[in-house]
């Protein structure tokens, strides 16, 4: 019976009762870590592009397979920096495993690819769910293209910038 006395001053202590009986606190509920409402899982497809690479890619519902190409993710990308890039919008979505990815990469080096099949991934994502999604993957910097190309080479110079070399005499 006491122990039921003390629970209740405790009550009135964080609670203000109106007229009609019901107990509310004046302090906000406490906002948790993860977004309040779940994202959606729906296909999508989307296009990504870094450098001289261009990554088409569709996700679909499932279990976190990887399909690039043909291969594996880890057969394509054996560097695990490069899968780790790759991966990346969904970790910052915290929704691992619950896509299959299926990607064509054309053109550019290995890096420039996994560059465009990230950019690609994330505006999949995006589609899915804009309002669960967006303001993660922008806040990451996932849905911005990376907008550096080779400058091309200039007339009078071997290479873009490389001149030819001087000769005084």
């Amino acid at each position: 019976m006491a122990e039921n006395n003390d629970v209740t001053e405790n009550i009135e202590d964080d609670y203000t009762v109106n007229e009609e009986g019901v107990a509310y606190s004046s302090e906000s509920a406490p906002t948790p870590d993860t977004p309040a409402r779940v994202a959606n899982v729906a296909p999508a497809a989307a296009t990504g592009r870094r450098k001289e690479a261009v990554a088409r890619v569709r996700i679909i519902p499932g279990t976190g397979q990887w399909t690039v190409n043909g291969r594996a993710l880890d057969n394509y990308f054996p560097n695990k920096l490069h899968q780790q890039v790759v991966n990346e919008p969904f970790v910052t979505t915290r929704m691992e495993g619950r896509f299959d990815v299926i990607a064509r990469i054309d053109g550019g080096g290995i890096t420039g690819q996994a560059g465009a099949l990230r950019l690609g991934v994330a505006r999949a994502l995006n589609a899915v769910d804009v309002e669960a999604n967006r303001a993660l993957l922008k806040k990451a910097g996932l849905l911005t293209r990376d907008a550096r190309i080779i400058e091309r080479k200039k007339a009078g110079l071997k290479k873009a910038r490389k001149a030819p070399q001087y000769s005084k005499r």
